[in-house]
């Protein structure tokens, strides 16, 4: 077990990690991607559940 510890705390060190502005960037850019598909799947849903009415009517 403490093998593997050391070995996770080596391979980290040759980790790139992003500098600020690279990881503000990032991180708008999930948030816009989550953001989008949040609402196209609720126009998706709102657009189905209107069909379904229509349909049950």
């Amino acid at each position: 077990m403490f093998k593997f510890f050391k070995n996770v705390a080596r391979e980290m060190r040759k980790v790139s990690w992003p500098k600020g502005q690279e990881l503000m960037r990032y991180t708008v850019t999930v948030i816009a991607t989550v953001a989008f598909v949040a609402v196209f799947f609720a126009v998706i849903d709102l657009g189905i559940t209107q069909v379904l009415e229509l349909i049950s009517k």
